[in-house]
């Protein structure tokens, strides 16, 4: 197999529309799990950082890289997943917790995690925008989620937790 000769841009620049499974409407750039491409003699690896340690979305992500890798004709190519230092919510771009909004999650209050966010933040309905809401759940669909619902508009919705 003959190497490529893309760049690390060139890289970027493919994999920045490869949306999160669990979130459509933003990219894993976006969410800052894509965090690094390393090219060398062996190749290209582009290395990920998971949401969460047992996020089951991240096998799906590898497959959406190796295939866009492999449709850009990215030989030979691997996929890496590091865990340190762990994913956090300071990695998420702002476009993307504006997504999230007008996708109806409620994205992070704020990027550092030294909150806690359960008993001492108020969080704002991404519909009607009303903070007179209320936790249903500390786990939403995902682990990375809690589940709330507006008092004033009655509309359930998942808050992206902070972390």
């Amino acid at each position: 197999m003959v190497r490529s000769t893309h760049t690390k841009e060139d890289i970027f620049r493919m994999l920045s529309v490869i949306p999160d499974p669990e979130i459509p409407v933003v990219s894993i750039y976006e969410m800052g799990m894509l965090r690094d491409v390393l090219i060398d003699e062996d190749g290209y690896n582009v290395v990920l950082t998971p949401t969460y340690s047992g996020c089951p979305a991240m096998g799906i992500i590898a497959q959406d890289i190796k295939m866009t890798l492999d449709a850009n004709s990215v030989f030979p190519n691997k996929v890496s997943l590091v865990y340190h230092p762990a994913w956090t919510t300071d990695w998420m771009s702002d476009e993307a917790k504006q997504k999230m909004k007008n996708y109806g999650i409620a994205p992070p209050l704020h990027s550092s995690c030294n909150q806690d966010v359960f008993h001492h933040n108020i969080i704002e309905c991404p519909r009607c925008h009303s903070e007179n809401t209320v936790m249903l759940s500390r786990f939403g669909s995902t682990a990375c989620k809690s589940m709330y619902q507006c008092n004033d508009c009655k509309e359930p919705f998942e808050y992206f937790k902070c972390h």
